[in-house]
């Protein structure tokens, strides 16, 4: 052959470049998501703690982002090349777009996972997001069924079949995943959909393809053989796992507990003979390369994920069961390693070029092999030990450390992927030269010092593991505080508690021997409200929601201690833990290690004594409101036409629980709980004989809920507090006229109410005379004391104090929200006119005496009947008229007057206390 007819040897340089690098490859444009899902889990690792869902996130950028569309390109690579089928490139379209497709329902599923995390509503996008997800990866299955049927016989094509299989359960594992999403969806049924999620998506989808391409991948990434009988006694095991997914994920959503654990045996008896086979192979063939050695790491993790969750199924109720437990075996421990492992030796492959350029890609792939698979699996050997052992900061230290070793494949394949280009360009710029490469002959591997590799990935996960000790004394026996030393015995007390729905931990006393650590495992018992646990030395469990449990490290403990629930008001509810003490005090440098203290809280959790007043605080009680607070229109409206249903009007609203800001004087903002974004909700009317239906949503961050007085139901049902994420619909009718309250009846009702979850309920007595002017007037106080922050808009931000209620001295008394709203901005009339105003006393505590200075009543409705009629007592005796409505607490009614001369007039609350603290507006009259 002459030079000019050697291959390549009339290719430019720019046709050498574009051969080498793969441009125009199929897998190339496929592999595209894969590598943004890669640096998408790196973000989501550095951020996490600051989106909505940020655990969730991550778990499913791998197990979706990655893991799925991998398993559609390189099963559909293993279909072909074990089938023997060639299928041209025009045909590829298709399945890139199937892929993309893939990518965009991904995608619709995060958002809408975080999107609800903030609005319950966007739960049908999770819905959309998951089907199209199911769907993709279903019609990869069908179309990888079709290949087969049209394929020659092959000795490898049962094992295809199991590709097929795998594809068809994703889709139900994706609706499962979509019911553990729905909103509200908690305790048993909530864990009984999360095991058959896991189930049918990992053991299943992800697992049987796994195994199903380990009968040939195993031996092929260790250059041997496959051992005798290895294809047909894999393909048996094959069939025991997917009949233990199937009995799993039966017996789970059926609520048959022992019968799922005895679905995940045979699972693991499937596994266990796959692992048989891999043992014979390798007796054959050791691994030398990172590929075997990272899958086969992945592989005993897959077995040890199925035996934990197989005990956890067998152990624990479904109340109680939290599949996170195993989150980090099964996505660190197998996909991760399983999904590296396979690329760092498939990418070489798919590159080709050659022998030659394969293994110098090989060798980029495979550097530090044994020391980063030690460091991975090292770092989740420790992560997975009990927090009783290890504290929290060794665990993110090791964490670390461990990610650090799963993300070093990156460098290693931007090595591989430039060492196959380069090598290939050499060779192609040689044939181009005319210059005839040498044959291929058989290189032997460079040796690798693996033992000194293990040895520095040991060393660094050690260096971590010392780092969180530093960091986290108590994991050792040891209490450092303010430079103090506390020696402990060496010896760690761990206590399982509870919180529960009265506001009590169950045990509440724990009796601790001096010096011993203490770690506490709490579990929120209570499926409407959020509670934790905080102790006086900052140790604390964080946020619990309904069912979740987290385990809070208090130290070493040498004297007793308290601690509390620090969501608002609890504490105050007596939800407090103690713990005693046993033997002699220990003291390190005259500090205490236990030693308990103040809680300067949230929302009146803590004693803070700082209470706010309107002098203390220099507020203008006669300044107009700021410029971005909105008057409340004092306006009553008309009753609204309402929904015609069974011969009754009926009135439909949705109350949204929200946590804002919201002005309540000149210069003051208070952390407010709203009904519909406003401190006081909004004011319903209605007629006798109106349904209302009020579907409350709980958009806040702690549990809620509604108690209409206008209605006459049972609390059992309509009262009850929800947690976040929860709705509840409260429907009642109207059987009794006048102006009813509505407030928050969660403990301390007193602390809701007072941040601002109350309104009213109208209901117009029958022959009700017309007016002139109709308005409403709501009356409450509350209790602040300075945050010593400032809000958005500028004002000072103040919080509701518990210690503020109990002393029952106000901060504030306020008409519709605001302490001067009225002041500056008068109700406006003519004189002549007839005027109604409707008043309730809506507390939480305190009652007013109505007044309007210069005026009188001459018409007085309480409580559901008049006292005057125009002038009129119930007795008949004409020319009465009243100066003053007095209003107890959650009483209401109305009066009604006419302004014979025009000027400005004050209505006030004559218990002059509360109007010099806010309760007081002006109406101005002038000539008609």
């Amino acid at each position: 052959m002459r030079p000019t007819e050697l291959p390549g040897a009339s290719l430019t340089p720019e046709e050498i470049a574009k051969r080498a690098s793969g441009q125009g490859s199929w897998h190339r444009r496929a592999s595209k998501p894969v590598s943004y899902w890669m640096f998408g889990v790196i973000i989501a690792i550095l951020v996490h703690r600051f989106i909505p869902k940020g655990g969730w996130l991550i778990v499913h950028m791998v197990t979706l982002g990655l893991i799925t569309n991998s398993i559609l390109i390189w099963s559909q690579h293993f279909t072909e090349a074990l089938m023997k089928i060639k299928i041209p490139d025009s045909a590829r379209g298709i399945q890139v777009t199937r892929i993309f497709a893939l990518n965009g329902g991904i995608v619709l599923l995060m958002a809408g996972m975080i999107l609800q995390d903030l609005m319950p509503q966007f739960y049908p996008l999770t819905v959309v997001g998951a089907l199209a997800v199911g769907a993709m990866v279903a019609w990869h299955g069908y179309a990888l069924l079709r290949q087969v049927k049209q394929a020659l016989p092959s000795r490898f094509g049962a094992t295809i079949r199991f590709y097929i299989a795998a594809a068809f359960l994703l889709p139900v594992g994706a609706v499962l995943g979509a019911m553990t999403a729905l909103p509200g969806l908690r305790g048993t049924l909530h864990s009984q959909f999360m095991l058959a999620h896991e189930a049918v998506n990992v053991l299943g989808f992800v697992g049987i393809t796994v195994v199903g391409t380990l009968i040939t991948f195993w031996p092929t990434m260790l250059r041997t053989k496959m051992v005798e009988n290895a294809l047909g006694t894999s393909v048996r095991a094959l069939i025991l796992m997917c009949v233990g997914v199937g009995v799993t994920t039966f017996a789970s959503l059926f609520g048959m507990r022992p019968l799922a654990g005895a679905g995940l045996l045979v699972y693991l008896l499937g596994l266990l003979i796959v692992a048989w086979v891999m043992v014979r192979t390798l007796r054959t063939k050791r691994p030398t390369e990172f590929p075997p050695m990272s899958v086969g790491a992945g592989f005993i993790w897959l077995i040890i994920g199925v035996v934990w969750t197989a005990g956890l199924v067998f152990t624990t109720p479904f109340e109680e069961l939290r599949m996170s437990e195993v989150t980090p075996i099964f996505v660190a421990g197998f996909l991760l390693q399983v999904l590296l492992g396979a690329m760092s030796y498939l990418l070489p492959q798919r590159m080709g070029g050659g022998p030659a350029v394969v293994r110098a890609s090989n060798k980029e792939f495979s550097r530090l092999a044994a020391g980063r698979v030690t460091v991975v699996n090292l770092s989740l050997i420790i992560f997975m030990l009990p927090n009783a052992l290890t504290g929290s900061w060794v665990k993110v230290a090791v964490s670390a450390v461990g990610a650090l070793g799963l993300a070093s494949f990156l460098p290693f394949m931007v090595r591989g992927v430039k060492a196959s280009v380069n090598t290939r360009k050499e060779m192609m710029a040689a044939r181009a030269r005319g210059e005839k490469p040498a044959p291929v002959t058989e290189v032997k591997q460079e040796p690798v010092n693996h033992t000194r590799q293990t040895l520095f990935g040991a060393l660094a996960v050690i260096l971590a593991l010392t780092l969180g000790i530093a960091a986290d004394p108590s994991s050792v026996g040891f209490n450092f505080i303010g430079g103090s030393t506390a020696t402990g015995t060496g010896q760690t007390t761990t206590l399982k508690v509870k919180a529960t729905s009265n506001y009590r931990f169950t045990p509440d006393t724990a009796q601790v021997p001096v010096g011993n650590r203490l770690v506490i495992e709490v579990t929120n018992d209570d499926q409407g409200m959020t509670h934790d646990l905080t102790f006086a030395n900052g140790a604390k469990t964080g946020t619990l929601n309904p069912g979740e449990t987290k385990s809070v490290d208090v130290g070493v403990v040498t004297s007793d201690l308290e601690g509390w629930c620090s969501v608002a008001g609890h504490r105050q509810q007596g939800m407090v833990f103690h713990v005693k003490t046993t033997g002699n005090n220990l003291q390190a440098n005259g500090h205490h290690g236990g030693a308990s203290g103040g809680n300067n809280g949230s929302n009146g959790s803590g004693t803070n004594t700082n209470l706010l007043t309107a002098q203390n605080a220099n507020l203008d009680m006669h300044a107009s409101p700021g410029k971005d607070h909105e008057r409340r229109d004092p306006v009553l409206r008309p009753v609204p036409a309402g929904e015609k249903r069974d011969g009754k009007t009926v009135h439909k609203m949705t109350m949204d629980v929200q946590e804002l800001d919201r002005e309540i004087a000149p210069g003051l903002d208070v952390k407010a709980w709203t009904f519909n974004g406003s401190y006081m909700g909004p004011v319903l009317h209605g007629k006798l004989g109106d349904v209302f239906e009020i579907t409350l949503e709980n958009n806040g961050s702690m549990g809620h809920s509604l108690d209409f007085h206008a209605g006459m139901v049972s609390p059992d049902n309509t009262m009850k507090t929800i947690a976040p994420g929860e709705k509840l619909t409260y429907r009642f009718e109207a059987t009794g006229s006048g102006i009813w309250l509505y407030h928050c009846s969660t403990a301390p009702m007193s602390l809701h109410m007072a941040a601002g979850m109350y309104g009213a309920v109208i209901i117009d007595p029958p022959n009700l005379e017309p007016v002139d002017r109709e308005y409403v007037m709501v009356q409450n106080e509350t209790y602040l004391t300075d945050t010593g922050q400032t809000a958005a808009d500028g004002n000072k931000l103040a919080e509701v104090s518990s210690d503020g209620i109990a002393a029952g001295t106000p901060s504030l008394t306020m008409f519709n929200g605001h302490a001067t709203q009225y002041v500056n901005q008068p109700l406006e009339v003519k004189t002549g006119e007839r005027v109604r105003i409707w008043l309730l006393a809506a507390g939480p505590s305190k009652g007013m005496s109505f007044h309007v200075v210069g005026s009188q009543f001459d018409t007085v409705y309480k409580e559901g009947g008049y006292l005057l009629r125009d002038g009129r007592d119930p007795y008949g005796e004409t020319g009465g008229h009243s100066q003053a409505l007095d209003l107890d607490s959650a009483q209401g009614g109305f009066v009604e007057m006419q302004f014979r001369e025009p000027g400005t007039y004050t209505f006030v609350n004559h218990r002059f206390a509360e109007m010099e603290r806010g309760a007081m507006g002006k109406i101005k009259v002038t000539d008609k």
